[in-house]
């Protein structure tokens, strides 16, 4: 059953029968239940000589109120709490409340997080209940692995036989195409809409192997957008990251993917352009805090409203910008965009690092120090609250190679996603689950 944030829910035992029933029994003769009151249970007795008496009893409550935090003491909506058969969601600040005629334990979850058993044994209490979010171990799952029914059980099947937790889909994938019939009119409207997969379905699958589900939005790259909006075209396929209207029809889609069960919404291409489009934008007229201001301005806006809905919330940056002074003419800072995710994901692919970067000649044939080194100069620069949870490369690279780039990511305790636009991924590339740990 269940309730919605700050609702009451009675929980009853009464001699060991079904919550709510109300037994009357009839002495020297038969037991018969009848529904009644479920605060009280009644008794008649009845003999010969003197008429029935009917004694009600007024059971004792005991109230349970509680708040749930993750380990910086930042409330967690949409945590669900069991006690006996009952059920109910914490609310946007993180409470809950029960009433109940016992006390007794209870369990905290949601996915994504490690369940966390409290005991409760005496009376009325309050509970401050933290718990830590679970390292993700991802596999990116791209339009065409999303509506192949095997490609998709391939996935699945590869999830079954190795430490991989998470699945990543897309929704609004680069230039802006929407892949599902969605109800936002305006992506209808600028004709982005073109229909892969049926979200619901692969959201069951999914949950069905206890796996959580992400999904990515492309944000600001978006072809679709810029010729029906010309008004909020910053240059090609770009759109302004000042332009609210846009932020707005973004959330709009991400509020969609919140409710049809996504567990995470995963904002990508959330910067300014780079490169050619960068030069003729005007972007880099802006100061480099109003270009990071933009950024972290719609992150702030979108969180406002996905937060209470008990969907978490991340992005991606190139990885330069973990391992730089400067925001690159991007607008992405690791330390102002962190203050707005649960988790940041900087793309650490070294197949597209220039040659000579870090000292390497070559970093793409060095998967683990390349990792490791972005994951160390990111790691220091994250807003208290924030993950890293790094996409790695799943393309260009042996299976051995992509394990070494993984091990980087176990090896400094932090989750890990792996790219690959064609989601073939190999069993021998993915670590087993006793191969890791947490």
């Amino acid at each position: 059953m269940k309730l919605t944030s700050r609702s009451r829910f009675l929980v009853l035992l009464v001699l060991g029968l079904a919550a709510s029933a109300c037994v009357t029994f009839e002495v020297g003769g038969s037991a018969t239940s009848t529904v009644g009151s479920p605060a009280t249970v009644t008794n008649s007795a009845t003999n010969s000589t003197a008429p029935p008496t009917t004694t009600t009893t007024t059971l004792p409550t005991f109230t349970l109120d509680g708040k749930v935090v993750d380990a910086f003491g930042v409330p967690v909506p949409g945590a669900t709490v069991t006690i006996g058969s009952a059920e109910l969601t914490t609310g946007p600040d993180g409470s809950f409340t029960f009433e109940a005629t016992a006390p007794e334990p209870f369990r905290v979850s949601r996915r994504g997080w490690a369940d966390v058993q409290v005991s409760w044994e005496t009376g009325s209490s309050f509970f401050l209940v933290t718990i830590e979010r679970q390292k993700v171990r991802g596999l990116r799952v791209g339009a065409g692995a999303a509506g192949d029914d095997v490609a998709f059980e391939r996935l699945l099947n590869l999830a079954d036989d190795t430490a991989v937790n998470a699945f990543v889909f897309d929704t609004k994938q680069e230039g802006g195409k929407v892949l599902y019939d969605t109800t936002v009119s305006e992506a209808h409207d600028i004709g982005a809409v073109d229909v892969w997969y049926d979200p619901v379905e692969r959201l069951a699958q999914t949950h069905d192997r206890g796996l959580y589900a992400i999904t990515r939005i492309v944000v600001f790259e978006d072809a679709f957008r810029a010729k029906a909006r010309p008004d909020e075209k910053l240059a090609g396929p770009w759109i302004d990251p000042r332009a609210e209207s846009a932020w707005e029809y973004n959330i709009d889609l991400a509020i969609e993917a919140c409710e049809l069960g996504f567990d995470e919404i995963q904002f990508d291409y959330v910067r300014f352009p780079s490169g050619r489009a960068a030069q003729v934008s005007g972007q880099l007229a802006l100061t480099e805090a109003e270009r990071v201001e933009a950024i972290e301005s719609f992150l702030a806006r979108a969180r406002s409203v996905l937060q209470p809905m008990g969907c978490s919330m991340s992005a991606d940056v190139f990885a330069i910008v973990v391992s730089v002074s400067n925001d690159q003419g991007l607008g992405q800072k690791p330390e102002e965009l962190s203050r707005q995710v649960d988790a940041l994901s900087p793309m650490i692919y070294p197949s597209h690092y220039s040659d000579g970067w870090l000292g390497f000649d070559d970093p793409n044939d060095y998967p683990y120090a390349v990792t490791a080194g972005a994951i160390d100069d990111a790691l220091p620069r994250l807003a208290p609250g924030a993950r890293l949870r790094p996409w790695l490369q799943g393309f260009w690279w042996t299976n051995s190679q992509i394990r070494d780039s993984i091990q980087a990511a176990e090896d400094r305790d932090v989750g890990w996603i792996l790219w690959n636009v064609r989601s073939n991924f190999d069993r021998a590339a993915l670590p087993a689950s006793d191969e890791v740990s947490g």
